[in-house]
């Protein structure tokens, strides 16, 4: 991964309205995206809705910086203008959002690209500690990132900041190297919520955390479990104005490629030594519009509808695609 000769620079208002966390960006030179529209479904060119899903717009994107790549996991601003992201091999990107006469999706305005550091302020060096999988902003305007392979929470004050380690829960470590925390979320509390990739206790349930905010700034962690079902694993998850929890989980195999489900579950399962039991929304597979779904938004529309922002990770391989998808979350 090359390194960006840095400027930083504050980009207007985007601290507060991308959650009051959106770095002050860095780069070499200004960030161009190219978009490009995305069918929703190839087969039936008419088609506006899956499951409790409506489409409401989605593209695929490339940019100018060779580190343009992996997202893994996505906020965008309560005013729905701009959006960052972060990518799993250490990256992050600021973009504004364009829209059409009817609020849908149709591009990116590229602003800023620059890279996470570590704990001694230097970007990460590698793979095995650049690979960040989940993102949230917290109450205070910080982030807190999770990381695969070596196992970790850190807290950004903003994204190009040193950050501080988080004590994780005694157990975070025995996760599988590349099947970590992706779906991590914070709750107005302070509460974090973390659902292990592929970490499980019993068939068929994948190991969730409740982090609640302690003395000292630590934190007291309790489990829960997550139910799943075959080849799919949870990427994202984010919650619902309503305080319902929404998760993606993705499966792939090369015979059937990426399939993703879009599922919910009541703010009342979460609690500790509980099981999650979620209820599907939709599922994303081809003719849909899909790839490596990993990253998740959750934002108000201008009529008060619920929108869910879907962000791809394409692995830097030439088959995949980076893709920003936009749907509309019907009751």
């Amino acid at each position: 991964m090359p390194h960006l000769v840095r400027r930083f620079f504050v980009l207007g208002l985007l601290a507060a309205a991308a959650c009051a966390g959106t770095p002050a960006c860095a780069q070499d030179a200004a960030l161009q995206i190219k978009s490009s529209s995305l069918p929703f479904k190839i087969d039936e060119p008419q088609a506006t809705t899956v499951g409790n899903l409506k489409w409401r717009g989605g593209i695929s994107m490339t940019a100018n910086a060779k580190n343009f790549g992996g997202w893994s996991d996505l906020h965008v601003a309560p005013d729905g203008k701009t959006l960052i992201s972060i990518s799993d091999e250490g990256s992050w990107f600021t973009a504004g959002i364009d829209y059409d006469a009817a609020g849908n999706l149709v591009g990116l305005t590229g602003r800023a690209i620059g890279l996470l550091r570590g704990l001694d302020g230097k970007p990460l060096p590698d793979k095995a500690w650049a690979d960040s999988e989940g993102m949230a902003p917290m109450p205070d305007g910080s982030w807190i990132v999770s990381f695969e392979r070596h196992h970790r929470i850190w807290r950004y004050p903003t994204l190009d900041a040193t950050p501080t380690a988080i004590e994780p829960p005694a157990d975070f470590e025995q996760q599988p190297n590349n099947g970590g925390v992706e779906a991590l979320v914070a709750l107005k509390d302070g509460s974090i919520i973390a659902i292990s990739e592929e970490m499980t206790t019993r068939a068929g349930a994948n190991v969730g955390w409740i982090g609640r905010p302690a003395p000292g700034g630590r934190y007291d962690w309790s489990h829960f479990a997550y139910t799943s079902i075959p080849d799919f694993y949870p990427t994202a998850i984010r919650q619902l104005p309503d305080g319902d929890f929404v998760v993606i989980e993705r499966a792939y195999d090369k015979l059937r490629g990426v399939r993703c489900r879009i599922m919910r579950f009541p703010a009342s399962q979460l609690k500790p030594d509980g099981i999650v039991q979620a209820e599907e929304l939709a599922r994303l597979t081809s003719p849909y519009a899909v790839d490596n779904l990993e990253g998740l938004s959750v934002t108000i529309g201008a009529r008060g509808e619920t929108l869910l922002w879907i962000i791809s990770d394409d692995n830097f391989n030439p088959l995949q695609k980076n893709i920003l998808l936009l749907f509309e979350l019907e009751k």
